[in-house]
């Protein structure tokens, strides 16, 4: 076992962002209304910032278009969102109607220099970059860039985070690395959802969506009051559609949706300074392959020559597949867990806070890598999860000075078991023999970490905050690989081994200034520090294979304005600029196999170099006084990404700095407008629309043919443009609702993500976003 030091690393800067939701025109008598309505904050959600409501500190509430003040827990304590010295987007329930989200996918957009997708191959995956910064890898051993987090609880792995939006208070989008607050695998961000907590009143929900390709979308929630100082609630939804893409060979479909989720909360006061939430929930995904389009011929193995002749990087798509015909057509998630979160104010300035947690995640996938009817590239992953994690928590807050600390423990252990069927791979010179490779591995996280973060108004409007991380992390590997064949001299005599551990010590510290200049106008800098964890390569079939990479680190450098103008405009303006070093890659190659001398695929991970990133972002909303129920909101985001170093001996010169980093697009922006006409008695009716651009980007961190600069044109997306409407009457009360939804109106068709695994016989495969659907949507609210 060896032990690491790690200087000063990852960077979580954070600085300049602001409210995507609607936002009505600045009124106190509103402001004050939300805010008494809010009342006492659930157990869910640390205290309140002497700031979350607007003080001669901070600039005035943050109001959406419902009236309620926009408070965010970013920095790990209740604030305005408009006072918080971080680059953070929220979005309230009506927020994420308006925007048409269903699942984090929908947050693309709407939030600037956010690149997140469905996960290639699979539909409980998603792959999240922010800044040009993520991990799309959904192996066990590959940890997240982006962290996201459920009523402040940590979900470990990139499987089992397409979630469904339901019964939401808002969620958060914190753009940056937040190493110091948030941890562990930040380094681009997080994204955090936060429950509607059950209150002292009823409160009732029930929508129904039917729409193309037989959509189905049931989802309800009730909650309400059972006895004094306790609450329960419940919320339960069940989402359907037909497959996108047919395969009619062997007349069946792929890239369909069938998801039930369920949650229950118990929602305590026994006295009026201590609350306690207990929430436990359960989410099914049964869905079909999730299959992409190959990019060029496979090969084979040994001997080359073409094993299936395919266009080379076809420059359209018809939403057609093919698969292996004995492969199931099937994708299969079991995720369910429980967390206890309780608080108790001490004082009036001190409030101590627990959160418990324990999570498991069983998943049971097959993927048809090469998306073709041969079986080259063809395996099943299972997983089973489980986490749990204490966290203990202080907040103090009185006067000038605003403080929390905490202690953070996570057991994780995943163990997975893998099989991989390549029949048609090794090819004729071999007499086409059978190919089995079976891997079981065992992997045990242990992370341990402390953590403080003060603010202090030096002179009035002036604020210093300071905090760091130390985390201390320890991981034990053990797998195995065994190989089967019709070609005797491959079948495995021993399972190769591959058994190991480390443990990586870090520091994250944090330091930010802002000043408030005037009553509606902010200024902040940031410079900040995060990690995403070590590991150990989990393809390795050899011992060349057989890796360890150390953490990735990145330095933060951040600063922006927010204000409020008059005439109802709201602009937050923010550059940022990102040192990310010692990043982890995949590397692939061909080697010789030891034992036959046959040519062999080598997979390995290595922190291959450095990355540079840097941009800025700009959100803005406008609602004229005089024309109310209009409003105008954009997000517009630039990002220059490059590669300072990244080694690799394959290509010349030993470099590949050349290549265009991943997911990283120069320009994502952002248009949104809304009219709500007032009917009177006869209700109101709303006409919204958005247009989303992404400019062009790389599917793939491979993506030029080995040992050349020629680039994979398959392996880009081109700039495109996505056009969204939707038309909703409302009741005067607003309690029964009807809605018609489109998204994708002009029905583009455009890639999200890609593989590439050109070692083992050739394969490259993207996939593709949803077609055009139309939809319709009643609702009722009590």
């Amino acid at each position: 076992m060896k032990t690491h030091k790690l200087k000063l690393s990852s960077a979580a800067i954070a600085l300049a962002a602001f409210a995507t939701p609607a936002f009505a025109a600045d009124d106190a008598a509103t402001a004050a209304a939300a805010a008494t309505q809010a009342g006492t904050p659930p157990a869910n959600e640390p205290p309140a910032s002497t700031a979350a409501g607007g003080t001669a500190q901070g600039q005035g509430p943050a109001v959406d278009a419902n009236g309620e003040v926009i408070t965010v827990t970013a920095r790990r304590t209740q604030e305005n969102l408009q006072n918080v010295p971080a680059s953070v987007s929220a979005f309230s329930e009506r927020s994420l109607e308006r925007i048409q989200a269903q699942d984090p996918t929908g947050l693309a957009g709407a939030v600037p220099n956010l690149n997140i997708v469905q996960g290639r191959g699979s539909s409980n995956a998603t792959n999240i970059y922010i800044r040009g910064i993520g991990q799309p890898d959904a192996l066990q051993t590959f940890d997240p860039a982006v962290g996201v987090y459920v009523d402040g609880v940590y979900y470990s792995r990139i499987r089992g985070t397409q979630l469904d939006l339901l019964d939401l208070q808002r969620v958060e989008v914190l753009r940056g690395p937040q190493g110091t607050l948030y941890g562990k695998n930040t380094i681009g961000g997080a994204l955090s959802f936060v429950s509607r907590r059950p209150g002292d009143s009823f409160r009732a929900d029930l929508s129904l969506t039917y729409g193309s390709y037989n959509e189905f979308d049931v989802r309800g929630a009730v909650s309400g009051p059972v006895a004094n100082g306790v609450s329960i609630g419940i919320a339960a939804m069940h989402a359907q559609h037909d497959d996108y893409v047919q395969d009619a060979v062997l007349d069946r479909g792929y890239n369909n949706k069938n998801t039930e989720a369920i949650r229950g909360t118990i929602a305590l006061t026994p006295a009026s300074n201590v609350r306690i939430d207990i929430s436990g929930d359960y989410s099914r995904d049964d869905a079909h392959l999730n299959v992409g389009q190959p990019l060029n011929s496979l090969t084979y193995l040994v001997g080359g020559g073409v094993a299936l002749a395919l266009p080379s990087n076809p420059t359209s798509y018809d939403f057609t597949g093919r698969t292996t015909p004995t492969l199931p057509n099937s994708t299969r998630l079991r995720h369910y867990g429980g967390s206890v979160n309780a608080s108790v104010d001490l004082t009036d300035a001190l409030t101590l806070r627990s959160i418990t947690a324990y999570r498991e995640l069983h998943t049971r996938d097959y993927v048809d890598i090469d998306a073709t009817q041969l079986q080259v590239g063809d395996v099943f992953v299972g997983v089973d999860q489980n986490q749990f994690s204490q966290e203990l928590q202080g907040n103090y807050n009185a006067g000038p000075v605003q403080a929390v600390a905490g202690l953070y423990y996570l057991r994780e252990h995943i163990i997975s078991h893998q099989e991989a069927y390549a029949n048609n791979l090794l090819g004729p010179l071999l007499g086409n023999p059978t190919f089995l490779r079976t891997i079981d591995d065992d992997l045990v996280t242990k992370s341990y970490a402390a953590y403080a973060n003060v603010s202090v108004e030096l002179v009035p409007h002036l604020r210093l905050s300071a905090g760091g991380r130390y985390t201390s992390e320890r991981k034990d590997y053990f797998r195995t690989t065994s190989t089967f064949s019709s070609f005797a001299p491959l079948t495995s005599a021993a399972p190769f081994v591959f058994d190991t551990s480390d443990t990586w010590h870090n520091f994250s510290p944090m330091g930010s200034i802002d000043y408030t200049f005037s009553p509606n106008a902010m200024i902040y800098a940031r410079v900040a520090q995060g990690f995403q964890s070590g590991g150990f390569n989990g393809r390795a079939n050899s011992v060349a294979e057989r890796t360890e990479y150390q953490p990735e680190k990145v330095t933060s450098y951040e600063a922006g304005v927010r204000s409020t103008i008059a005439g109802g405009v709201r602009l937050n303006v923010t550059g940022f600029y990102n040192d990310y070093r010692d990043f982890q890659a995949r590397v692939a190659g061909t080697g010789t196999d030891a034992v036959t001398g046959l040519p062999s695929p080598v997979l390995s991970v290595i922190n291959a170099g450095k990355l540079t990133t840097y941009g800025f972002e700009v959100e803005a909303s406008w609602t004229p006084p005089s024309v109310p129920g209009l409003m105008f909101d954009t997000q517009i985001g630039y990002l220059h990404a490059r590669y300072d170093v990244f080694n690799d001996t394959r290509f010349p010169g030993g470099s590949r700095a050349f290549q265009t980093p991943a997911f990283s697009p120069k320009w994502t922006w952002r248009v949104g407008a809304q009219y709500e006409s007032n009917l009177g008695s006869d209700g109101f009716l709303t006409l919204g629309g958005q247009m989303r651009y992404h400019s062009q980007s790389a599917l793939a961190v491979d993506n030029t043919i080995i040992g050349t600069t020629t680039r994979i044109d398959g392996l880009f997306q081109n700039g495109y443009a996505l056009v969204d409407m939707r038309l909703v009457y409302e009741t005067h009360d607003r309690r029964y609702s009807l809605g018609f939804y489109v998204n994708n109106l002009f029905d583009r068709v455009y890639k999200t993500d890609g593989q590439e695994f050109s070692s083992i016989g050739s394969i490259r495969t993207v996939y593709y976003g949803a077609p055009r659907t139309f939809m319709v949507r009643a609702g009722v609210h009590f």
